[in-house]
């Protein structure tokens, strides 16, 4: 596979990846939800389908670049927001890299990916009260378990469907499901 390609494949990736953040920060009943900081975590689907398909260092490098442009997008660049999501997408692609390669045999995709919205719940956790000097913020942690808890459990079932719809494409032509950058160009 050319090195365009992969690219081509992981910007999209990406670009879905933002897609979705921003599509969860403009649903009005997380918005006005009386638990300030619950999320779906939408764009956890394409972190843990980049880690199936490419691997922890194109996940971490997907994450990255769609927190940052995510934010620069959506005007909360180095905000308070800011530094919590990125803490949280990091802390969740960390987690779900490590019990991915360490653990996989033992956790599914549901499991893995659960993994994944508690460590992002910690790592917000950790850089609020770093930010407030208060560790009485992880008090808050059962409230945030108890919503991060099923959708870690519906992104799960969700990667599982499109690794399944992908495996019956054929394994072998996932990375052919998106066109060559040459037939882009004509």
């Amino acid at each position: 596979m050319s090195k365009t390609r992969k690219m081509l494949q992981l910007s999209l990736l990406m670009a879905v990846g933002i897609t979705l953040h921003i599509f969860e920060t403009m649903l009005p009943f997380l918005n006005s939800f009386p638990i300030p900081g619950v999320k779906l975590g939408l764009a956890n689907i394409v972190t843990l389908l980049t880690l199936v398909l490419w691997g922890y260092r194109e996940a971490l490098l997907v994450v990255l670049l769609r927190s940052l442009l995510s934010a620069l997008l959506s005007g909360t660049f180095l905000t308070t927001s800011f530094y919590l999501s990125f803490a949280g997408a990091l802390g969740s692609a960390t987690a779900m890299g490590g019990v991915y390669f360490f653990a996989r045999s033992h956790l599914s995709m549901v499991g893995i990916s659960i993994c994944g919205a508690v460590a992002h719940n910690l790592s917000q956790l950790l850089v609020a009260s770093a930010l407030i000097q208060q560790m009485g913020i992880f008090m808050y942690l059962p409230y945030l378990l108890l919503f991060s808890l099923p959708t870690g459990y519906f992104i799960g079932l969700v990667v599982i469907h499109v690794l399944r719809f992908l495996g019956g494409i054929g394994l072998a032509k996932i990375r052919a499901v998106i066109p060559s950058p040459r037939k882009i160009m004509e």
